[in-house]
């Protein structure tokens, strides 16, 4: 809690992104049970207007909460530090009627939980939550630690070399549209952006008070800009770009200067973040890790597969395999780990990753990929079920690898 770290908001990718659920998950304790003392998930009762969570205090160590949408629309779940800004962790993408397990290592302190409905907007029914010191250490054996600490390094240097790459990608990118070079602008957009989809929980990481929020300064969709209904500040990004590089039916365009603008904007974000990743207190958790690759399939599943993301390009299949990419890496650092603890669903998740990747490689196109627009709405279903299958047991990963 004394950084800006992946873990302290990152978990963020813990928190990743799940909307997610196995639809036979058993039901989640009543509200008042399940306490993390009594060795059961934690459960908290989301609506479009409240976020109820059974207790507000724990013991420190790991927390497990059993999140339930009775919403009506996706919703999302936060833990934030004490200054409310700063996000631990958060879980997004809960659809309507789904119900989902996320697991957190908590230090003691004071935080507060909310939700988000639609993901946007005000934080809906903030409440204190206090976690006190249990007094107990989490024993790990020497190997262990190893494995664990080889893990954080590997996977902290792995951001930082994706967003190093995204950093060079984007200034090229920039440079091709300022210079009215809307070919190479083209091509150069969907490539860029899969550095920042591998890695995209980092900059969600960071929306706190010292950099904002970059997810939404970088990658908002024009759909959620206008659902938030903000008049605060211009819609910012990569997807503004998109929509002036292909233009839909009846859309003028931006002006020059405007173009101008948003680019020189989106090249100051993305060395914002690479300022964060490169700094000497940035650092990452396990949990972080792990719930980072939840988060990013949970996306796929829950909005892009839809066509949601890259609306005026067509260009998702890119950000598909980016997703995929940047969950494989981050299971591949905990791998080892979680065979000691559970070789069964090491197995079966490095079986479902490889039918997850030849299912992509069915909609290679010369270096790239189709565009989304011409896949099929049954060749859209295949694909759904195969991130499905991976996302159900890769959600249990955290679980498997903290126990």
């Amino acid at each position: 809690m004394k950084k800006t770290t992946l873990a302290t908001a990152m978990t963020l990718m813990a928190a990743g992104m799940v909307s997610g659920c196995v639809a036979n998950n058993p039901a989640p304790p009543a509200a008042g049970t399940g306490s993390p003392s009594a060795g059961g998930p934690l459960a908290v009762t989301i609506s479009d207007d409240g976020c109820d969570v059974a207790t507000a205090a724990v013991p420190s160590g790991r927390v497990t909460f059993s999140l339930v949408n009775q919403g009506t629309v996706k919703n999302e779940f936060e833990i934030l530090a004490d200054d409310r800004l700063r996000i631990v962790g958060e879980r997004e993408n809960l659809g309507p009627g789904t119900t989902t397990e996320y697991a957190v290592v908590l230090e003691p302190g004071t935080y507060f939980t909310a939700c988000k409905k639609n993901m946007v907007g005000p934080l809906v029914g903030a409440k204190q939550f206090t976690v006190s010191d249990s007094g107990r250490a989490v024993e790990v054996s020497q190997d262990e630690r190893q494995l664990r600490d080889q893990a954080v390094t590997a996977y902290k240097a792995y951001v930082r070399d994706q967003v190093g790459q995204l950093t060079a990608a984007t200034a090229a990118f920039v440079t091709a549209y300022k210079a009215g070079d809307t070919a190479k602008a083209k091509q150069l957009y969907p490539t860029a952006r899969q550095h920042y989809e591998r890695i995209e929980p980092t900059a969600e990481a960071f929306g706190i008070k010292e950099a904002g929020d970059l997810d939404v300064a970088l990658d908002q969709r024009e759909v959620d800009y206008q659902a938030a209904g903000t008049t605060s500040r211009e819609w910012s990004g990569w997807h503004v770009l998109e929509k002036d590089l292909w233009r839909p039916s009846g859309y003028q365009g931006l002006s020059q200067a405007e173009g101008v603008k948003v680019a020189d904007k989106l090249s100051a974000d993305t060395k914002t973040l690479y300022g964060l990743v490169y700094s000497d207190d940035f650092t990452v958790n396990l949990d972080d890790i792990s719930n980072g690759a939840i988060g990013l399939l949970e996306e796929v599943a829950t909005s892009k597969i839809t066509g949601e993301e890259e609306a005026f390009s067509h260009t998702d299949l890119w950000d598909f395999q980016a997703n995929v990419e940047g969950a494989k890496v981050a299971f591949g650092n905990v791998e080892k780990l979680a065979e000691k603890k559970d070789p069964e669903l090491t197995q079966q998740l490095k079986t479902r990753f490889a039918a997850m990747q030849a299912e992509l490689d069915t909609f290679k196109h010369g270096e790239g990929f189709v565009f989304y627009d011409k896949v099929s709405d049954a060749q859209r279903k295949t694909l759904s079920n195969q991130v499905n299958a991976l996302r159900r047991p890769l959600a249990k990963l955290t679980g498997a690898i903290l126990a």
